[in-house]
């Protein structure tokens, strides 16, 4: 690897060098500690056995700490978002589950004037399939049906994901139009989204198919290191439209993305599956944006 090309400790001047404490030693949480230290940052790890209750996120702890990546669960993100607003700190926030409790969290960020993004997914990739569902979302007005298919590991806790729903926001805030979700939990899945736009006509599939985690933790590094290159403060939603006010397997065929494979649809779908248009299997910021978002119904 280019380490100048690319950002690395090499190529990077020492006011560019961030102070990291990443929370959470997952699967995506330890990746981001590996991307942020490749791309020569300071890293310090914590998992939920080295922080029970937000209890390390101390303001005589987070001292020398500029910014907090946290990937680590529904019930134990909250309490870790406070406890660094509280203390001063910076905060990108790739977990999901909490959104209920946005305004709260808007205004603690307020109260204590620090620079808070959060997302439901980070990746590059991901964020091309927000703004392509934002501009297609449109042609519901036009005889079309639409319907959002998401599938990850047997071991995803929340369904539907993150990214799902914040694809159902995106195309309602745009069309008028709820469209509904179906989740399918299998195998090690690393994540596949799929809008399906259907009509007598035609019918349009927009699809990101995941390979690794390794995009969610890069779009989550470069996330942090763009905020600590700006400075700003407030709450962000990185997922939001620019610009805004406030920035912050069962049968063989043809299937998502184009490609052939033969899986099976599994028996613990969350949800039951609606019909499917004729030979068609169902298979998920840019962060410039301005406005918090709010949770899907």
């Amino acid at each position: 690897m280019d380490c100048a090309a690319d950002g690395c400790s090499a190529g990077r001047n020492s006011e560019d060098v961030v102070n990291l404490l990443i929370l959470g030693r997952g699967k995506t949480g330890s990746l981001v500690a590996l991307v942020a230290r490749e791309r020569g940052h300071d890293v310090t790890q914590l998992g939920s056995a080295d922080n029970p209750g937000a209890s390390a996120l101390t303001r005589e702890s987070l001292a020398g700490v500029d910014a907090v990546i946290d990937f680590t669960a529904p019930q134990a993100v909250l309490g870790n978002i406070e406890a660094c607003i509280v203390a001063g700190k910076n905060v990108v926030v790739g977990t999901t589950g909490w959104y209920d409790h946005v305004e709260r969290v808007r205004k603690l960020v307020e109260t204590n004037q620090t620079g808070f993004l959060y997302g439901a997914n980070f990746s590059i990739g991901i964020n091309l399939l927000f703004e392509a569902a934002r501009t297609a979302a449109g042609i519901l007005q036009h005889q079309y049906l639409g319907h959002i298919f998401e599938r990850h590991h047997a071991q995803k806790k929340d369904a539907p994901s993150g990214t799902a729903a914040t694809l159902q926001k995106i195309i309602q805030h745009t069309s008028g139009v709820e469209v509904e979700i179906t989740s399918f939990r299998e195998g090690d899945v690393v994540g596949m989204h799929e809008v399906v736009l259907d009509s007598p006509n035609d019918t349009i599939y927009l699809c990101h198919d995941s390979k690794s985690r390794r995009g969610f933790a890069e779009g989550a590094v470069r996330a942090v290191e763009r905020e600590h290159a700006r400075r700003d403060l407030g709450i962000r939603d990185a997922e939001a439209p620019s610009p805004a006010p406030i920035r912050r397997k069962g049968t063989s065929g043809q299937t998502r993305c184009g490609r052939r494979r033969t899986r099976k649809v599994p028996t613990d779908a969350t949800t039951a599956a609606p019909p499917r248009p004729p030979d068609r299997l169902p298979g998920t910021a840019s962060w410039p944006g301005r406005t918090a978002g709010r949770r899907r119904r």
